[in-house]
Formats: structure tokens, sequence, C-alpha cells
């Protein structure tokens, strides 16, 4: 098939030719065709961190329905997978899997869910659609646009299912889910007997829970559901990989809009990512028209530097030399939603946006107005050491895919230009495409999840990407070791309750061992912060010091013995003495957040985290009264008791042997030169400055939740442990393993 804007097995090429940063290059072959843009949010622009309580679908009457629908509609047909409507359902009805490549703004993950959903009606087939996304809030909003174009409410035949919030009821025949929430139903449901079609969009991201779900879903299709249809939808050309693993199912591209976009590059490398990307704004903004630049860093520290940086110097080079006053934002993960949402309001007068964000606005977002991409060409990835059992942090390259769909932000709505801060050798040598997050992640959790599957040959699995025999064997260890398996290598009653619960392996083992040892709900607590990222966040340098001071001030247990119990003491604060029910609570609260540099949106999660927990283990543990009595009275606990909770050495003692249990490899020992060595292997590993116990050179030895990679090894999240503990908790696991089999 080859028609206007859609043609099977297409590829499309992008030429582009090396310049510095003055000179030029040829322009890409990305041809716009002199058609008036839509601007299109596949996405929720305010990131992926919105937290689900800006939310507020207000119910609609039919007419206002209605007359919203017929709007939309003018919209939805100039694009381009609305114009080719016909050709695009001839292929998805004649094969039971289909690949459809669309590119960014194409309008693949609004419209085709509405056509399947309009052929299931008319054609009187049961069943609903089920569509994938990686993140929650994607999930969200496109429920909410496709509903508006649709006519319908928010959680009626349109509906969506996340994290600690679901709106899908007995009518709903398009839900938008996430990956987890599918992967949860499969748990409970192995054969999806309610969907007649699943759409896995955004495939190229390649998560680790994505890759799970086209395993499964390659089973179901090929042994009990030869009824389910299932497309796969990705933004890059990664198409032959999906279509190989489901037999060389057909591929479909639907070309999206796309003006010229000219790659500049540097003559040499640069020292100094955050002061080439400073420069080169100014370069530009000094020479070019007016347009928003968009530029891209690894993490937050370094855009939050550049933030800084240009928003000191920007008034004194608008006054000098009168071009335009750039203005900067941040854009990141753990951004507030209203922070997040600057970064899309329009500047008014002589003024020049500047939004300074890691990868996220690669695929996810639209920034309206952007002109100009400078790339640092880094990014930040967690990568699994499987000798060490534990995840490093590191800076590296992008890819060559990667880097394109960078430069293309810059032409979206006219014509633009990408300055990329690397040489155009170093392009060269960039990987083709991002390596998929299972070939450097800890497959503990995945292989535990396949074992309640009911999976027995783990390596032989239909992986979409295997992840190797050495780094299966190492997740199949660190199970039976946490005893979630027995020496025949089946689940037991362990590894059942451990994947029932929302939280990694080894958190849920820490999470049985509280239940045993009636301290379940103070470990409640500390998992639920452990559970939210960033809650903690990172103090500017020249305000760490007074920031850490203030947390030691109020946090008695924390100074003795570490960040697991400084968190409970943070969270008891914020949740009993500062939880009112009053209007001037939250004013308090956050500014309590603000003084501390804690993340207020992040506590909000916790709370929710802590109740879902809560109802979780309340399920699955064989309580007692006495048990059932103590949730009953932390709920009725005061602050002053509550305060008192870092003073309870037993308690402490008792949480941290808990934690203990799912995080034993996590230990190291301290040396006579105040260093200290992991026990697994004898790595020198440093307290990371954040930590409470930074400072603290008397620990025999400490645990730790995390471990960075940087300059050299750190430890994050650390809490002073007793020698004597670590061979406790050594002794009990070796007993804990001779009674590992279900009865």
């Amino acid at each position: 098939m080859n028609t206007k804007g859609i043609k099977k097995k297409g590829k499309k090429t992008t030429k582009v030719h090396p310049f510095n940063r003055l000179k030029k290059s040829q322009n890409d072959n990305t041809n716009s065709k002199g058609k008036k843009i839509v601007k299109f949010y596949d996405t929720d622009p305010n990131g992926d961190n919105t937290d689900e309580d800006d939310y507020n679908h207000h119910k609609d009457t039919k007419d206002n329905l209605t007359s919203k629908a017929n709007q939309l509609l003018n919209i939805r047909k100039t694009l381009p997978v609305y114009q080719n409507k016909d050709e695009i359902m001839k292929y998805l009805n004649s094969n039971q899997v289909t690949v459809l490549i669309g590119e960014t703004g194409s309008g693949k993950s609004t419209q085709i869910p509405q056509f399947l959903l309009e052929y299931l009606q008319k054609s009187k087939i049961r069943g609903s659609i089920a569509v994938t996304q990686p993140r929650r809030v994607a999930a969200i909003n496109l429920a909410t646009r496709v509903a508006s174009e649709y006519g319908c409410n928010v959680g009626a035949q349109v509906g969506y299912s996340v994290r600690f919030d679901n709106t899908t009821g007995s009518n709903t025949r398009l839900k938008y889910l996430t990956d987890g929430m599918l992967l949860r139903e499969l748990m409970m449901n192995p054969t999806l007997k309610e969907y007649s079609v699943i759409i896995i969009d955004e495939a190229h991201e390649r998560t680790v829970l994505t890759d799970l779900i086209l395993g499964f879903l390659k089973a179901l299709v090929h042994d009990s559901r030869p009824d389910l249809k299932v497309i796969v939808m990705s933004a890059t050309l990664q198409a032959e990989k999906f279509s190989q693993f489901f037999d060389n199912a057909p591929i479909l591209f639907v070309e999206g809009r796309k003006f010229n976009v000219s790659q500049y590059y540097l003559k040499a490398p640069s020292d100094d990512i955050v002061d080439s990307i400073i420069r080169c704004c100014v370069q530009i903004n000094q020479g070019e028209q007016l347009g928003d630049i968009l530029c891209f860093l690894p993490g937050q520290e370094e855009i939050d530097k550049a933030v800084t940086i240009l928003n000191k110097i920007t008034e004194t080079i608008h006054k000098e030399t009168s071009v335009p006053l750039m203005i900067a934002y941040p854009l990141y993960a753990a951004l507030p939603p209203a922070k997040q949402a600057l970064v899309f309001a329009p500047v008014k007068g002589f003024k020049r946006k500047v939004v300074f964000s890691t990868n996220i606005a690669e695929t996810s977002v639209t920034i309206s107005g952007v002109k100009f991409v400078v790339d640092s060409g880094l990014r930040k990835v967690k990568v699994w050491r499987h000798q060490l059992g534990l995840a490093t942090l590191l800076t590296v390259p992008i890819s060559k895919a990667s880097a394109m769909q960078r430069s293309g932000r810059a032409g979206r709505e006219s014509e633009g230009k990408s300055y990329r801060l690397y040489r155009a050798s170093d392009y060269k040598r960039l990987p083709d495409q991002t390596e998929p997050e299972i070939a450097r992640s800890d497959v503990t959790s995945p292989v535990l999840m396949l074992k309640k599957y009911g999976v027995q040959d783990i390596v032989n699995w239909t992986w979409f990407e295997n992840p190797g025999k050495e780094a299966i064997i190492m997740g199949l260890q660190e199970l039976y070791q946490l005893g979630a398996l027995d020496d025949f290598g089946k689940i037991t009653q362990r590894g059942e309750q451990m994947s029932l619960l929302p939280v990694q392996p080894h958190l849920s083992s820490v999470l049985i061992k509280a239940s045993e040892t009636n301290c379940l709900s103070e470990v409640i607590d500390i998992v639920s912060c452990l559970s939210v990222e960033n809650l903690l966040l990172n103090p500017q340098p020249e305000e760490r010091d007074d920031v850490n001071e203030r947390r030691l001030s109020l946090c008695n247990g924390g100074k003795r013995y570490g960040d697991l119990i400084m968190m409970k003491e943070l969270f008891d604060i914020y949740f009993y003495e500062l939880n009112k029910d009053s209007a001037s609570s939250a004013g308090e609260r956050q500014g309590w957040c603000k003084e501390l540099c804690l993340s207020y949106r992040g506590f909000k999660n916790v709370v929710k985290i802590r109740e879902q927990l809560r109802m979780y283990c309340k399920r699955l543990f064989d309580t007692t009264a006495n048990r059932s009595k103590k949730f009953e009275d932390d709920e009725e606990e005061d602050g002053l008791s509550n305060r008192k909770f870092g003073e309870n050495k037993d308690t402490i003692e008792s949480i941290l042997k808990c934690f203990l249990t799912g995080f034993t490899k996590n230990t190291a020992i301290g040396m006579p030169d105040r260093s200290y060595r992991t026990v697994t292997t004898g790595e020198t590993v440093s307290v990371h400055p954040s930590s409470m116990l930074f400072l603290n050179k008397t620990c025999p030895a400490i645990m730790y939740t995390e471990y960075v990679f940087t300059t050299k090894g750190y430890a994050r999240n650390v809490s002073k442990i007793e020698l004597s503990w670590l061979q406790e908790v050594v002794t009990n696991g070796q007993a804990v393993g001779k009674q590992k089999v279900v009865t």
C-alpha cells in the first residue's frame, strides 16, 4: 500500500551534514508540504510527574459534550491518521497483529483507538479496548482528550486506570491504562478475556513492563486468544524488531508533519556542557529571529545551574545589546506541576523563552513556539550492575534516534535550527537506538512476576528482549535468598505474598518481615517514602549546610541512625502535626517543606501510597487482633507521641533489622581509615553528602537502599547498623531457606 501520507513498511531517512557553530549545514530531508499545522499534545504538558489531584474531571451535559466534540472534529480531520482512516482500518481489520509507526503529531494515540471503538460497536463485537502508556499522566491526559472528542464524560465510554486512580465503569469500552496496571490485570486474569483489542502505545520507549507485556501477548495470540487483536504503536523506526517478534506482522507507517531543521555541530569537544549551552543560547539570542529555545541537559543539577546562570546574566545582556530578554525555565520530572506549567505559557513582548529540560521533552511533551534546539547529547540512566547487585546512576551519550527526536522538536511549527554541542564525528559513533531498559535493569521483579504467572522455564520464555542468562540467574538467586523461591525454583507462599505487594521484591520482603515483628505500621511509612522519587530534594550547594542543620534539629533518631529513620520522623511531623483540617494548614505544610527542601507534592503521594500499602497488608497478612489494633492506634496518635519515635531505641532497631532482610547485600563495613567497604565485593563506597550520616565517622557498618556513581561510588538512603545485626539476619535467612516450600 502506498497512499498519501501513509505507506506499508515505509522508511524515512534524514540526511544530516556536519557543521560548526557558525556555519550552516544543508537541510534535513524532512520537508513540509506547507500545510497548516495543528498543535496536538499526545501527553500532558505538565510532564510525567503531575499529581492526579490536579485532574478534576467535572461532569458535562450531553449538549455541551456534543458541541465540544463537533468543534474538535474539525481539528481531528487535519491529522494524518484521520485523513488515512480507511486505509489504516483495512490493515487493522485484516491482521491479528499490526505494527504501526506513527510520527509525533500524527494523532495515532487518540484517533486509532476511536476508529476501533466505532468498528467494535458497528460490528456488535463484545469486549473492550485497552491502550497502554508508559506514564500515568499520559494515560490520564489521553483519556481526557479522547472522551472530549468522542462526546462523553471521562469514565463513561472512555476512561483510564492508573495507580491511585480508576475512572472506568461498567459502560467503559475504551480504557487508557499504564503498563503496570495491565500487567496486574494479567496476573488476575491470564487470558484478558474482557478485551477484544490491546494497543501497546509508545512501544519505542522499551520499558521493562512494555517488554513483558509483549511477551505475554505473543503467548496469548498463539495459544488461548486467537480472537485478540494486538496493535503495537511506536514513534520511531524500530518496526522490524516488533514485526519479527510477532511472526513478521505487517508494518504500517504514518507520516507526521515536520518542517526543515538545520543541524549545527561543534568543531571541538566541550569541556563544560553547562557553560557551552549558555554560550550557545546567548549566541542564538544575538543573531537569530524571535523564537523560543529548548535545551536538553542530562539532569536536574545541570538544569538548575543553567537556569540560575542565565537568569543572572540575561538582564545585563538585554540592556547592553538591545536583544530579546531571555527568560529561563527548568523542566524535569521532580518539578512541581505549577512550575512545569510555566514552560508552556507564551511570553509576551520582546522576550525569548529558554527551556532547560531532561529527555522528558523528547517525545512526551510539545512546547509551542520552539524554533531552536540546543542538545548536550547526554542523558542520565540507572544501570544495574549484576556483579555488585547495585544500581548505578550514570551520565551517558544519547542514541542517534534520540538525537533526531530532540532536533525534531525545532521543526514542529516552522523551520528551525538544531545546535548539537558535540562534533559530527561524535554523532557518527552514537548507537543507532537507545538500549532497552531491560538490558540495564535488575530483572528480579520481572522474574517474580513470571513465576507468579506460572512460567517455570524463565530463560527460554518468549522474551521480547532476553536480558541474558546471567541477569536471569542473578534474579533467581536473589528471589531464592529473599525466600520467594524454594529449592526447586518454584514460588513459595512468601513469594506469592511478595508478588501481590505493589513494590519491589526487596521492599516486599521488608514488609513481610515487619508483619512478623510487629513494626509493620512504621515500616509501611518508610517504604511509602522510599516509593516516591525526589521526596528529599537536593538543596543548592550554598544552602546545603543550612538545610541539613534544620533536618538534624528535627530528627533526633535520624541523627543517630540515618536516613530511613529520618524519613519516618519527617513523615510523622507532616502527617500528624501539620496535616490539620484547616484552611491555613496547606500553606503551613508547603512552607515547612520549602524550608527543609522537601517535596510537598511528594508527601501528598506518600500518603496515598501509605493508604494503599496498608490496605494490601491488611488483606495479605494474617493480622492478629493486636496487629489490627496497632493500625488503629497509629491513626489516633497525636504529634507528640510520634515525635517520641526517635527516642524509641528498640522500635528503631526492629525496623532496621527488617530492612536488613531485604538489603543484606547493600551493606558495607567500616574500616580503620573510616572508609566503608561493601560486604559482597569489598568495593569502597562513600556516604553521599545528602545523607544524615555524611559527617558521622563512628558507624561500625552501614546499610543503603541506593547506590550512585559519579566521581566515585556513593551510598544513598544510608542507615547505621551493628555487625551483630548483620550476622543475625544472615543466620535467620539461612534458617528460612529450609522452610520455603509451599504447603
